[in-house]
């Protein structure tokens, strides 16, 4: 875990699975492969292995032992949902998450469908606590928008957008049951253009339907001087966040043993075929 993020709406990271697959358009200049991938062949670095997709079960647990709280986002490296991950290890991240509840979580997927599948499934006990935050990323039409729609029909207390990098004009949303949405452009070498109507458009809808927008950045092949300001402003909104208990260390390490061991089995079988 990272206890400190650059990311614009969170404040650290989780990363209980590395490495991912490019499945849409938004992926083509993925910023996490662009990193990964610099450290491959570098002997003890996490990316040893650059973005080839693996498990690292030795992090499931850290949020078990980080007494006090963050806002993280889970999986900043990867896509929990990738079709690559046992459905047994996502829900061993999911019972973290469900016991560490004096954090909040931000589980951000392209994998929308498998995400509301599991939901609705054997991640029930998860999907509607209120510190867990379910989002889908859209990009453009054709493939951000039946996200939308599998993430509304997912039960989730809070269910999210990330709408970035922003590819094209959406046109008028269906924002029913959306908690909060995330507007961005896309940076970095190739990045493609963002246009400012798009992202009002966006912003309007939200306000008049009353739901929390953020504006992350213009994006851009110099993001930081390109900045955050939209109409003169920033827009910071968010969602209203619980406010749990941190449990004491000791029954904290406990949960971490039982889901270490109720899970053990699966992750000394599957990390050989991931590896």
């Amino acid at each position: 875990m990272s206890a400190t993020s650059t990311i614009e709406w969170t404040d650290a990271t989780w990363n209980p699975v590395r490495g991912c697959t490019k499945i849409s358009p938004g992926c083509k200049h993925c910023y996490a492969e662009t990193f990964a991938e610099r450290f491959r062949g570098v002997p003890g670095h996490p990316y040893e292995q650059g973005f080839d997709l693996r498990l690292v079960p030795e992090k499931i647990c850290e949020p078990l032992r980080w007494l006090s709280a963050r806002m993280i986002f889970v999986n900043s490296m990867s896509d929990l949902f990738h079709d690559g991950v046992p459905d047994d290890y996502i829900e061993a991240v999911a019972r973290v998450m469900a016991k560490a509840n004096w954090h909040t979580y931000q589980v951000l997927t392209k994998r929308s469908a498998r995400m509301a599948s599991l939901l609705r499934g054997r991640l029930r006990f998860a999907a509607e606590c209120p510190h867990i935050w379910w989002g889908v990323s859209v990009e453009n039409k054709q493939c951000g928008l039946p996200r939308i729609e599998h993430l509304r029909e997912a039960p989730a207390s809070v269910r999210f957008l990330s709408v970035e990098p922003l590819l094209e004009g959406l046109g008028v949303l269906n924002l029913d049951k959306i908690h909060w949405v995330i507007v961005g452009g896309e940076s970095g070498h190739g990045a493609r253009p963002l246009r400012k109507e798009w992202v009002t458009s966006i912003r309007d809808q939200c306000r008049d339907a009353l739901i929390p927008f953020f504006f992350k950045q213009w994006g851009g092949v110099r993001k930081k001087r390109a900045g955050r300001l939209l109409d003169g402003r920033t827009y910071d909104g968010f969602p209203a966040r619980t406010s749990n208990p941190i449990s004491p260390r000791e029954t904290a390490l406990r949960w971490a043993r039982e889901i270490r061991e109720q899970f053990a089995p699966c992750q000394t079988e599957l990390l050989p075929v991931l590896a």
